[in-house]
């Protein structure tokens, strides 16, 4: 069974298990929401260079939400990046603070992971305590009256991809980057990926016409399902995606999927140290219900202020227990109807 180990869920290389070679690395996103300024250029640039549709009437397409800034309401398939604004109010800040002392990597509740990736429950070195503005949460002195939460979403390229999973037409490919890609002429719009996707990340294209100056044209895609492919052909041209390429201040970074992690888990210490103790990391956790996440984030608040899962986690990960359930219960049942066999036997 040792080949099937961290198959369906746990730590694992996506790209080994699917057979790529040593030679490709896994890409991946990580997104500082402590630096994003919700200008939306990452939104501008992903719908232009993937030419994404806008919003029809019935998915809230040009009307205004009346939540902050936020018009774009979530992921879908016309919107592959979405910039969450969250507006708080002081008392909403010191409880964020107040919850902050938390695990590096994604909300978790498998124990012993903390100390695998050598961090404690709260952060710190093992036997070295907290590491600095760290520990007892204190209550913060000086908030502001409000502040915005700026955070710039997108698909999770997910280490155990339920999308992926669950595909019956073999539509949705792990690529040679590590991303999840939809291969639209395959897809035939069952939506399976759509219920499978732990974050409601994809979802199908409706078919329709759009029109711009005048003129219309059939809407691309449409009854397929969509969603963030991690501008799969400019990594294909040696570029970057267009959404990292465009943010004024890299928030939105790109790379190495191990550099990445480890620039989150650097900007975490550096905002810890700062005092910022709301501050921490989403989707760095291999023990985590996906295995980790290609996109990688800083929130500074609890992942549900952003809309996020707590503890996300991927349909097949009970896979495993259901199957040694079922051959309980099948075993049981032959049992069962055995020894009614011999018994009636026995009465004759």
């Amino acid at each position: 069974m040792s080949i099937f180990r961290n198959q369906l869920h746990g730590p694992t290389d996506p790209l080994r298990d699917v057979g790529y070679g040593r030679e490709y690395k896994r890409q991946g996103f990580f997104t500082d929401t402590s630096i994003c300024i919700g200008c939306k250029a990452c939104e501008v640039a992903c719908k232009e260079w993937n030419r994404v549709p806008a919003r029809q009437e019935h998915e809230h397409g040009n009307t205004f939400s009346g939540n902050s800034f936020d018009n774009t309401y979530h992921l879908g398939a016309n919107q592959w990046r979405h910039v969450a604004f969250v507006e708080q109010t002081s008392e909403q800040v010191a409880a964020a603070r107040r919850s902050g002392v938390v695990a590096l990597g994604m909300p978790g509740h498998r124990p012993g992971w903390a100390e695998q990736e050598g961090t404690t429950a709260d952060g710190g070195v093992p036997g070295q305590g907290p590491r600095p503005g760290q520990g007892a949460a204190q209550e913060p002195q000086g908030l502001p009256v409000v502040r915005w939460l700026m955070s710039s979403d997108v698909c999770k390229h997910c280490t155990h991809a339920g999308c992926l999973d669950v595909c019956p037409t073999g539509a949705l490919f792990r690529s040679e980057f590590g991303s999840v890609v939809v291969q639209a002429d395959v897809c035939n719009g069952c939506g399976y990926c759509v219920a499978a996707c732990p974050f409601g990340v994809i979802d199908r294209r409706e078919k329709g016409t759009i029109t711009i100056g005048g003129h219309s044209e059939e809407i691309s895609n449409g009854g397929n399902a969509q969603k963030c492919t991690l501008c799969y052909d400019r990594l294909k041209a040696g570029k970057r995606p267009a959404c990292a390429t465009n943010c004024p201040t890299e928030s939105i970074q790109f790379g190495d999927h191990d550099e990445m992690v480890r620039r989150a888990r650097a900007r975490l210490a550096e905002l810890h140290a700062q005092g910022h103790t709301e501050a921490r990391l989403y989707g760095a956790n291999p023990q985590d219900g996906v295995g980790g996440t290609g996109s990688v984030f800083l929130l500074m608040d609890e992942p549900e202020a952003y809309g996020l899962p707590p503890d996300p986690e991927v349909p097949t990960a009970d896979l495993a227990s259901m199957f040694n359930f079922a051959g309980v219960a099948g075993t049981a049942m032959i049992a069962t109807a055995l020894g009614m066999f011999i018994a009636h036997g026995r009465q004759k």
